[in-house]
């Protein structure tokens, strides 16, 4: 099998690529800013022990506290062989197809999000968690019968809360969940895993040379210390004694290191953290089954070899710098299968295509014909269609990372022969998949369930986020959805509007339906409800985003305002004109007092003056006096007729006759 290794490191991330046959295996990403916590071991505190559930949260110095199952702080020795996954993908190749019952029995690895299943038990060579396996034979059953009536041990028993534990991430953060973490450490090396807390020795069955396989026992037997384990990988096949003693030492030295660290620190604490993504993949990767190791960037390809002549300088001939103008993902054909595998819709070679639709609780896989029509009968066409789905299927699940519960709709075949063909397809596919994997049989209508094994988070969600604009629904509602919202809301609203004018926000899109093809229904409504409405389309809504509220129209509100300026000024004028009768009487009444005193002073000094001649004027002797009074007896007579004409005034004394 021809495979590079291709890494790309030049820039703020990562990428990993596994190239088989021409095809990408394995896509591995990490961010320098958001690196993954997978394979870290911790010193964490117990927050909260839940009984209901068999579990407690870990505090381990994340954002969100860790979730522990009872069956990753638990470990029974009987249940050794079914409680460790050797190392990820180092399960047995498919040897027959199991019927409906016998893979019913076997566990859902991966099912959910939470995979509450209680086989999982310790951390494979990644990391991740290991799953308990269904026995392979009929003589197993009463043992596991006899096994599984053993009495359940409860979380409550083995975790309180603020007790410190150390415990290893077996699961990246997903979603709006923490990472799941276990308390059987799992350190792994270049051909060894080394289990501290576990007494175990496992070898990879994909070494299936059973003299190889006792020499290898033979040999991580005497290297072990008492109370711990090892499982030996699938690269350790026909590897010296001497490079399994040293990886031996240099694991159990690792263990040793932890240990005092965890004297030395308070919980929570990092006490080990994994290799970075570029280091592990050259660890868990590079083989001598691939051809190379390309990468392109130059700092990192020395660290490379400085790790590959410590852990295998056999390969170190196999190591290559790419220093080429064209990006190294661009000159090897990957980038373009990395947005393919973000697409939807992924079209076969033949005409057909499938569909993926990954959801919350699990994934769907739908197969169509497509332009494929085929050319001798329908159920070859089918079956055809359904083989080549298969293949490209479990291609697209390992490219994209893909976990949990998977559903996959074939199209329909009559014959049970060509299902059985289908199904095999799928099972040889899978059986190159590094993940741990459970297929049921294909049912009468076409599905197939299986489960994948989910260590962290697939690569749509690594690189994608939900639509803003949709808010992550993949649709919006249609604009004559909208419209029609809009015309709904008039008539539960529009008898609240005092005003006569009633306008409409809405987006573009919408206010040209409702100005176009509904403009009838709006007049319908401007009719019943005797106002008039006007649409106001606005750039920066939402599609479906609107809103109403009532204006006065310009002429009707212009008369109101010269209205309202008249009665205004009458009310300004009513008040002015009785703050002016106010502000005058006051000085009326002082102005006719001050006339009435000055006339009173006049009157005095005339009759002061009078006075003061009479007392100035001599009396004349007796013959002056009867002249004076002869002309005063003779005045009379001449100016009577004037007194006569003249009227009498009021006060005045009749005149004295002689």
């Amino acid at each position: 099998m021809s495979s590079i290794l291709v890494i790309n490191a030049s820039g703020s991330e990562s990428r990993v690529a596994l190239i088989e046959n021409g095809q990408i295996s394995e896509f591995y990403l990490e961010r320098n800013k958001d690196k993954g916590i997978v394979g870290n071991i911790y010193k964490g505190r117990v927050v909260r022990v839940l009984p209901g559930m068999q579990a407690a949260f870990v505090d381990i110095g994340l954002d969100k506290a860790a979730f522990l199952y009872v069956s990753d702080v638990y470990y029974d020795p009987d249940f050794s062989e079914q409680q460790f996954e050797l190392t990820e993908g180092e399960h047995p190749e498919h040897e027959h197809v199991p019927d409906e019952y016998a893979a019913a029995m076997q566990p859902r690895e991966g099912e959910g999000d939470d995979e509450e299943e209680a086989g999982a038990a310790a951390a494979a060579a990644n990391g991740e968690a290991r799953k308990a396996e269904a026995p392979r034979a009929k003589a197993e059953k009463p043992a596991q019968k006899e096994k599984a009536q053993k009495k359940e041990v409860n979380i409550q028993d083995l975790l309180k809360e603020g007790q410190e534990v150390i415990v290893q991430v077996a699961k990246d953060p997903i979603g709006t969940k923490g990472a799941r973490i276990t308390s059987h450490i799992s350190i792994p090396g270049r051909h060894l895993v080394f289990m501290p807390t576990v007494d175990h020795v496992g070898i990879s069955r994909r070494i299936e040379n059973e003299k190889e396989r006792r020499r290898l026992r033979e040999i991580v037997d005497s290297l072990r210390p008492p109370g711990t384990g090892f499982i030996v990988r699938t690269v350790a096949d026909g590897v010296p004694a001497e490079k399994l003693q040293a990886d031996a030492r240099f694991l159990i030295h690792i263990w040793n290191e932890i240990g005092r660290k965890k004297d030395k620190l308070g919980a929570p604490a990092l006490l080990h953290p994994d290799l970075d993504i570029v280091l592990r993949a050259t660890r868990d990767l590079f083989s001598a089954d691939v051809e190379k190791l390309v990468i392109d960037d130059r700092a990192e390809y020395e660290r490379i070899m400085r790790f590959v002549q410590a852990t295998d300088p056999a390969l170190a001939s196999h190591v290559e710098y790419y220093d080429g103008d064209e990006p190294i993902f661009d000159a090897y054909g990957i980038e373009h299968e990395i947005q393919r595998a973000q697409s939807r819709k992924v079209w076969l070679k033949s005409g057909g295509y499938i569909i993926i639709d990954q959801a919350e609780a699990l994934v769907a896989i739908d197969v169509n014909s497509g332009r494929y029509v085929g050319k001798k009968s329908l159920e070859e066409t089918i079956t055809k269609i359904n083989i080549e789905a298969a293949k490209e299927i479990v291609y697209q699940l390992r490219l994209r990372n893909i976990g949990g519960i998977i559903i996959i709709d074939f199209i329909d075949m009559d014959k049970s022969q060509n299902r059985d063909k289908v199904f095999k397809a799928l099972q040889e596919a899978l059986g190159r998949d590094k993940a741990k994997t459970n297929v049921l049989k294909i049912s009468e209508l076409g599905l197939v369930e299986m489960t994948r094994k989910r260590v962290r988070e697939s690569i749509g969600r690594m690189l994608n986020e939900p639509c803003p604009y949709c808010e992550g629904r993949g649709s919006v509602k249609s604009k004559t959805t909208v419209a029609y919202e809009i015309f709904r809301e008039i008539r539960r609203e529009a008898s609240a509007f005092r005003e006569n004018l009633i306008v409409i926000n809405c987006h573009p899109e919408v206010a040209r339906l409702l100005q176009g093809e509904e403009r009838d229904q709006l007049r319908f409504l401007m009719d019943k409800y005797n106002k008039t409405i006007q649409v106001k389309p606005q750039q920066h809504y939402h599609i479906e985003q609107f809103d109403l509220y009532g204006k006065q129209e310009k002429k009707e509100q212009g008369r109101q305002q010269q209205g309202q300026q008249r009665r205004e000024g009458k009310r300004e004028e009513r008040r002015g004109g009785g703050q002016q009768q106010q502000a005058a009487a006051p000085r009326q009444e002082r102005g006719e007092g001050r006339r009435e005193r000055e006339e009173r002073k006049a009157a005095r000094e005339e009759a002061a003056t009078a006075a003061a001649e009479r007392e100035e004027t001599p009396t004349p002797p007796p013959e002056h006096r009867n002249g004076v009074a002869a002309a005063a007896v003779e005045a009379p007579a001449e100016a009577r007729e004037p007194q006569a004409a003249a009227p009498a005034t009021p006060g005045d004394e009749p005149p004295t006759q002689a």
